[in-house]
């Protein structure tokens, strides 16, 4: 297995999303998906309290009993769930929380513990004191963020170095080639921080599996027709031109290559600067199979380029004006002054 460095922890360039387990997918093609996924040589899953309410958390448990030293697990705390019950980064909330999901999966650490979104409502030091009490307690390996603002996650570094707590070692956010926000600001810092990246969403939300185009309706019951117009893959989102000339020269590609759009897709991703994983979220086994292949999948530099042609984020401000007037490199390595004890 071809490894990458998150914090203490070494993970596959492949991360296995849970979300539907327990849902969408039937336990049984669930457990054959995860041992699908460690056959192949990779060991790193993601899955979080809120997914079906704590079911995802409960279908690994069982499969867990039998490859726990296998694989390295993360899950993540924020959102409501029945067990403990509310929502949220208060420092009590996030220690029952915890204690719930090692119960839910029958493990005795948790590798790595993300927040999977801020809390507005909590004090930043209260919610990294609490996490870095987790890691000191030998509840958690690695602490990492996900869905943060640049600004936000810059702030929490500082801070975690300023009191010698646990820092964050990986964010996960949302990053496809259709969706390259993370361009602008948080990529550019996570690689000055040494901060590596875990994308959810490397289809799109589904919208890179090849079936969707031009003129053609989102089939039912796919996760583009099926997503409210408030979340990220909703189809007024997805289905603009830009994304769909990106769909054409991923079937190019695909075509030229022999294999499906998806592998191209997150073979793209994993040709980007900084990325660790790209988090994959298959419904059934057949889908898994196809996306594993995407690991070994080699694009040429022309390829790459073609492929990111056509969703590049603007250029914006300071950035242009940095790089333009002052020739500085926004992705220049962080400089910090050593922290006192």
């Amino acid at each position: 297995m071809d490894g990458v460095e998150i914090g203490p922890l070494t993970v596959s360039r492949l991360c296995l999303g849970t979300m539907l387990m327990g849902t969408k997918t039937p336990v049984r093609e669930a457990h054959a998906m995860l041992d699908a996924f460690i056959e192949a040589g990779h060991n790193f899953m993601d899955t979080a309290d809120v997914y079906g309410d704590g079911v995802a958390e409960e279908v690994l448990r069982p499969w867990l009993g039998r490859h726990r030293d296998e694989v390295v697990v993360t899950t993540k705390v924020r959102f409501e769930a029945s067990d403990p019950g509310g929502e949220g980064l208060a420092p009590d909330r996030i220690r029952r929380a915890c204690d719930a999901s090692l119960r839910r999966m029958g493990i005795d650490v948790i590798d790595l513990y993300e927040v999977h979104a801020p809390d507005p409502d909590v004090p930043l030091e209260d919610t990294l004191e609490t996490l870095d009490g987790l890691v000191r307690a030998g509840k958690v390996r690695a602490l990492g963020a996900s869905n943060y603002p640049a600004w936000l996650l810059a702030w929490a570094v500082r801070t975690q170095d300023c009191h010698s707590w646990a820092p964050f070692a990986v964010l996960q956010a949302q990053y496809s080639l259709v969706e390259r926000s993370v361009e602008m600001e948080l990529l550019p810092f996570c690689r000055s921080a040494g901060i590596p990246l875990t994308p959810w969403g490397p289809l799109g939300g589904g919208f890179l599996t090849g079936r969707h185009g031009r003129g053609i309706a989102p089939a039912a019951g796919s996760r583009v027709a099926e997503a409210a117009d408030d979340l990220e893959e909703a189809a007024h989102r997805r289905a603009t031109e830009r994304n769909f000339r990106a769909i054409d020269e991923l079937r190019a590609v695909a075509d030229e290559c022999g294999v499906s759009v998806p592998q191209v897709a997150i073979a793209w991703l994993l040709n980007q600067p900084g990325v660790a994983a790209p988090i994959i979220g298959p419904r059934t086994l057949e889908q898994l199979r196809d996306l594993l292949a995407a690991a070994n999948l080699t694009l040429s530099a022309d390829q790459l380029r073609r492929l990111g042609a056509h969703t590049a984020p603007p250029e914006i401000y300071p950035h242009r004006f940095l790089a333009e007037q002052n020739q500085i490199d926004p992705e220049q390595p962080l400089r910090r002054n050593p922290v006192s004890p």
